[in-house]
């Protein structure tokens, strides 16, 4: 790390955006006992975070989490004995399962938005509504 003018070693940009998404996964893992989903786990966390509404394969899971598919059918069991996802047949490929959420995994995407809107709240209390724009603006950005 290169020290800065004052003689701090500066952080790398790569490192700031990895300590504000821990700061970000910490809050919504936090909120999670409130609403009843004390058993999420930071890996399940991530692969919520990377299914949508449609069901989706393993093996898409594993690319977007940049995992082996053994490590995302292993959660994805977990997340399956909590009643929070469900393998379902693919219709177009009698080889290939997908998870969805069930009913249940649905309510607690639900009370995971609405802590993700909590949690945008204190980013604005703490940065200004000004500089959070500016950071939605600029992670908004095509890299």
């Amino acid at each position: 790390m290169k020290p800065t003018s004052d003689g701090r070693a500066s952080t790398s940009l790569r490192q700031l955006l990895l300590q504000r998404s821990e700061w970000f996964e910490g809050r919504v893992l936090d909120a999670a006992p409130r609403f009843g989903y004390h058993f999420v786990t930071p890996a399940m966390h991530r692969l919520f975070a990377h299914m949508s509404r449609k069901p989706v394969s393993i093996s898409v899971l594993a690319r977007r989490l940049a995992v082996s598919r053994q490590a995302v059918h292993q959660t994805v069991g977990e997340a399956r004995r909590r009643g929070i996802v469900e393998l379902i047949d693919d219709p177009a490929d009698a080889r290939v399962r997908k998870v969805r959420f069930t009913e249940n995994g649905m309510s607690m995407v639900r009370s995971a938005a609405q802590a993700v809107r909590r949690i945008e709240g204190e980013l604005e209390r703490r940065l200004g509504s000004r500089d959070l724009a500016a950071l939605r603006r600029i992670l908004s950005k095509d890299w």
